[in-house]
């Protein structure tokens, strides 16, 4: 395949190394538009918004993966695979597993449990653990090493389903898995497929097993810290 792809307009060039992904399209404008400096619009299919500009001098890229693993799967894929992107740090939301975790902190991605069947197209003859890169970890550990933030680092569950009828989530929880979200397993399997770094940062964006929860106005536009610490990071590693 060869650029532009069925999902991305951009033409050869236009994405930097790294690329930061939220999920939400408006995530990805806001953080556009707020942090970088002199951003383009590089990529409408869809509604993926894609934007690259710089931050304290150098070039990054931002762009939505949409939901769920199925969409993560083929824009990082795409990104790694023919525009040459080496690092995509995910910034998401998530939902508390962990009863130690509240509303705004942050989560950082060590590996991804799943329930999912996405891993199952690399013909392993066993269960893969995809994990994060370990220089980009141990990067975002130390960009927040002394901003009084709080941060959880451990394992997250990536899950195909939002509304899950099987209430399982407290058994993830005796586990010790901290958070849900729907992407990161993808990200994580796609960039070890493709020898290319991956990390997913999650903000807590609500609490299911207590009933609380930002709202999506929130979700968009107030995730500030997470943005600013995957920036750092991304920073640190061009």
């Amino acid at each position: 395949m060869t650029t532009p792809t069925p999902h991305i307009e951009a033409r050869p060039g236009d994405f930097a190394k790294t690329v930061l992904m939220p999920g939400d399209p408006l995530r990805a404008e806001y953080l556009a538009q707020y942090f970088l400096e002199e951003p383009r619009c590089v990529n409408r299919v869809r509604g993926a918004y894609g934007f690259t500009g710089t931050y304290q001098g150098k070039a990054v890229s931002v762009m939505a993966s949409g939901m769920g693993m199925p969409s993560m799967g083929i824009y990082s894929y795409e990104l790694y695979h023919y525009y040459g992107v080496e690092t995509i740090i995910r910034i998401g939301s998530a939902g508390a597993i962990a009863d130690s975790l509240q509303l705004r902190d942050l989560v950082f991605a060590q590996a991804a449990c799943s329930n999912s069947a996405y891993a199952r197209q690399f013909g392993l003859p066993g269960d893969f653990a995809p994990i994060a890169d370990y220089d980009l970890l141990q990067t975002a550990v130390r960009a927040v090493a002394e901003s009084g933030l709080r941060v959880a680092v451990g394992n997250i569950l990536s899950s195909d389903t939002f509304y899950d009828d099987s209430n399982s989530l407290a058994a993830w929880a005796k586990m010790g898995v901290l958070a849900v979200e729907m992407e990161c397993a993808a990200l994580y399997l796609n960039a070890a497929r493709a020898g290319k770094r991956a990390l997913c940062i999650c903000t807590i964006s609500d609490r299911p097993l207590h009933g609380e929860a930002c709202s999506a106005q929130e979700r968009e536009r107030t995730f500030t810290e997470m943005m600013g610490v995957a920036l750092r990071t991304a920073w640190e590693i061009t």
